[in-house]
């Protein structure tokens, strides 16, 4: 076969079904190998949409998700959604065409090196200058990219391979040299860490988008419900534990809730699992829960004392560990310590004042109506800023693979692209995409790609005007002097998206947004929702940077407990 067909067969061999990208002449007699198969693709507006697309269609499916794109800018656009992917352990295999194997290095036209470019961006990435390899290389890059810990793989292809013949050969699981991830933890560790939670007057569990990757929320569900034990979770883990129950303390960190932040500090035990102790959670990292001992399970062993001193690691698979876990398990006594937190929840709830009728409409709001109206089966995109937060703190996530979002990178522009790759994923599901109005011009053509392939992705702007998260930190850290955040000028929301083909709405008064609303559920396509903010709304509770989980600043109210 050319190479080009050897990496269409590679595909199907892996149950690919849709590849997001956009063509260029280094991809050239890839684009024509794929005109004669049956593989689905869908031709973002952009290559950064196409990597977010990508990553929305894995988080919301658990399958890898595919690109292809031309050399040069190609490449190095896909750069942000390789990144974003990267730091949320994202599984995707990504296709970029380069110059001719005798011009590379030359700065031929269009060429970049995007192997050096996006090294530190990537679980791997491979240059392959021999259509033989081909095969073997696909077949390592989606093993690489959907175990272990996931990420994305990039190939870079010369265009001359593509063209060049071979024999097709494939091997759909490698044995890779090096590469053997840890998935059963260790068993001894697995008993100390069941006899210190029987032992634990004050266990907390903290879990994160490791569950999610690994599929183990039946597993963490029967642990905290059988020990009767609190559970926060990390943004990246929201509907790994129902959001609606009673043992669930809300999200922590530095906009979580009270209760999350102060049972995290009170604790003296945290079971923590699939999360990495990234900064947003922890706050001043020698402040951190300093009177629990802390288990930590994760299949990266770089993560497990990276950030927090752990007294029981345990490497491996979440779903397996959490099996053996159960296997040992026996409850601590917890009832006078789960009495503790719901008086702290009962006492510093996440709340939205009554709304009159014609008054400024709160996102808060906004996003409660979004959740009572879906019933709460719906996936929601975000993009990142207040928007981000009031989302985590206000839709109550109760199934895994529903909330995508940005937590590592923190990715303006996400959002409506990652919206989109839900609903090539899981067509009939109600997927929404809750944008700030800075970050969806980011992507905002991508309203064409959501028009032309019919996908009825429902867009709610949280339009205030404003860059809204960097002006709260203008308005608390440095004395309301608002420098470059106001977003003059902004269009007109609902004629751009009558000019892209969509529905475009509009509300500006509390007594409108139920009704908006319901329009656009029942609307056929996509639809994009202005809602005119409060426009100096801010995200509380917070925690601000470098000062300890315990000193949080309520509204009106200034740091402390």
């Amino acid at each position: 076969m050319k190479g080009s067909q050897i990496i269409i067969t590679a595909l199907e061999q892996e149950n690919v079904e849709v590849v997001f990208g956009y063509p260029g002449g280094a991809v050239l007699p890839l684009y024509d190998a794929l005109y004669h198969s049956k593989l689905r693709h869908i031709l973002t507006r952009h290559e950064q949409g196409a990597a977010h697309a990508a990553d929305g269609y894995a988080r919301s499916s658990g399958k890898p998700g595919v690109v292809f794109a031309t050399s040069g800018p190609g490449a190095t656009n896909l750069v942000t959604g390789i990144a974003n992917a990267q730091m949320d352990s994202v599984p995707m295999v990504l296709i970029t065409g380069q110059v001719v194997t005798r011009l590379i290095g030359t700065d031929a036209f269009q060429e970049a090196d995007i192997t050096g470019i996006t090294l530190p961006i990537t679980k791997h990435n491979y240059l392959v200058k021999n259509a033989g390899d081909l095969s073997r290389v696909i077949a390592e890059a989606f093993h690489l990219a959907t175990t272990g810990r996931p990420g994305p793989v990039l190939i870079d292809i010369p265009k001359d391979v593509f063209e060049q013949e071979a024999e097709f050969s494939y091997q759909k699981t490698p044995d890779i040299t090096g590469y053997k991830p840890t998935y059963e933890g260790h068993q001894g560790q697995v008993s100390r860490a069941a006899r210190a939670i029987a032992a634990a007057k004050k266990p907390v569990v903290f879990a994160g988008g490791g569950i999610i990757r690994s599929g183990a929320y039946r597993e963490l569900q029967e642990l905290v419900e059988r020990g009767q034990i609190p559970i926060t979770l990390s943004l990246m883990g929201l509907g790994a534990f129902p959001g609606s129950d009673s043992l669930f303390l809300g999200m922590a960190g530095m906009h979580g809730t009270v209760a999350a932040n102060y049972a995290l500090m009170e604790a003296d035990l945290i079971l923590a699992a699939g999360v990495r102790f990234d900064d947003r959670v922890t706050g001043k990292l020698e402040s951190f829960a300093p009177g629990a001992k802390i288990i930590h399970i994760d299949i990266d062993p770089a993560e497990i004392g990276k950030n927090v001193a752990v007294d029981i690691p345990i490497v491996g698979d979440l779903k397996r560990v959490l099996a053996s876990l159960l296997a040992r398990f026996k409850s601590p006594e917890t009832g006078t310590w789960v009495r503790q937190v719901q008086e702290w929840c009962n006492r510093y709830p996440l709340s939205v004042r009554e709304e009159e009728p014609e008054s400024k409409i709160k996102p808060q709001y906004v996003i409660k109506e979004i959740y009572r109206l879906t019933g709460g089966e719906a996936i929601i995109a975000t993009d990142v800023g207040q928007h981000q937060m009031w989302t985590a703190q206000h839709y109550r996530f109760d199934r895994p693979r529903t909330f995508l979002t940005s937590g590592g990178l923190g990715t303006m522009g996400y959002g409506l692209p990652a919206a989109l790759g839900a609903a090539t994923a899981s067509p009939g599901r109600d997927v929404w995409c809750i944008a700030g109005d800075g970050g969806i011009q980011m992507n905002i053509q991508e309203l064409v790609t959501a028009v032309n392939y019919c996908l009825p992705v429902k867009i709610a702007i949280m339009n205030n005007g404003y860059l809204g998260m960097v002006r709260q930190w203008q308005e608390m850290f440095y004395e309301g002097r608002y420098a470059c955040t106001e977003l003059a000028g902004n269009p007109d929301f609902v004629k751009v998206a009558e000019a892209f083909g969509a529905t475009g709405l509009r509300a500006t008064r509390c007594s409108e947004v139920a009704a908006v609303l319901e329009t656009a559920a029942d609307t056929r396509g996509p639809v994009l929702i202005d809602f005119q903010i409060d426009r100096e709304e801010n995200v509380y509770p917070m925690v601000a940077p470098n000062y300890p989980l315990s000193e949080i600043i309520f509204e009106g109210k200034g740091r402390g407990k």
